[in-house]
């Protein structure tokens, strides 16, 4: 099968819902969440997310796990649950998150065709530290680059740059993977060929930056830029 994205000398990965499943988190604590944790799950990460917009837009930058916490103190009082061992457990497994079933292999095989990769994230060095190395997938990585360094959340350009500025390595030789198609978006715009690992089969959000391809999951990734198996 010919490469759709040839010439590609470095995959970079977005970590949380592309490499490691956030969530795992709850999953892992259901009992203490009680009936609500599915809908907790989602309501976390959405405002996690959502926060992060925000403070862009307030010019207001706090580290990633603050806002994380943040976001989870808004869930756990929108469910009226109260105990405070229920946040200090699920804070806590947001620093070992399960990877993806097919991470591991995947990043086996770029490992074995010479391929470089690194992490790019909107998660501080003190949370994506610990659960990369939780993962056992920390050699796997060049670098674990973080937004900390240029104060501003994704999608903001100044993130995307990180990448050439940390690995000499120039947009058009990037490919970049992220489940969050408004991620995927913004880095496409910034000038990486960019992937969207669509997990759910949502529709595209439709933002600017011309996308490379969609895949399900990283399963995919080898076929897309010619690498054997």
């Amino acid at each position: 099968m010919a490469a759709i994205l040839p010439d590609i000398e470095m995959c970079v990965f977005d970590a949380y819902g592309t490499l490691f499943d956030f969530n795992s988190a709850v999953a892992r604590h259901r009992r203490t969440v009680g009936r609500s944790a599915d809908a907790l799950s989602e309501l976390w990460r959405t405002k996690q997310i959502q926060y992060t917009w925000l403070r862009n837009a307030m010019g207001t930058y706090a580290p990633f796990w603050q806002v994380t916490g943040e976001a989870l103190d808004h869930c756990l009082a929108a469910h009226r649950i109260t105990e405070p061992v229920a946040r200090e457990r699920l804070m806590s497994a947001y620093l070992a998150l399960d990877p993806f079933p097919e991470a591991p292999g995947m990043l086996a095989c770029l490992a074995r065709a010479g391929r470089r990769t690194a992490i790019l994230s909107n998660g501080n060095p003190g949370m994506l530290d610990p659960m990369v190395a939780a993962s056992g997938l920390a050699n796997r990585f060049e670098v674990v680059l973080s937004v900390d360094e240029a104060g501003v959340f994704k999608p903001d350009p100044r993130v995307y740059r990180l990448v050439e500025a940390r690995c000499g390595v120039t947009p058009d030789k990037v490919c970049f993977l992220s489940s969050n198609c408004w991620d995927a978006h913004g880095a496409a715009q910034f000038g990486f060929r960019s992937v969207w690992v669509n997990r759910t089969g949502a529709p595209d959000d439709n933002l600017p930056g011309t996308l490379a391809a969609e895949i399900r999951d990283l399963s995919d990734l080898p076929d897309l830029i010619g690498v054997p198996r």
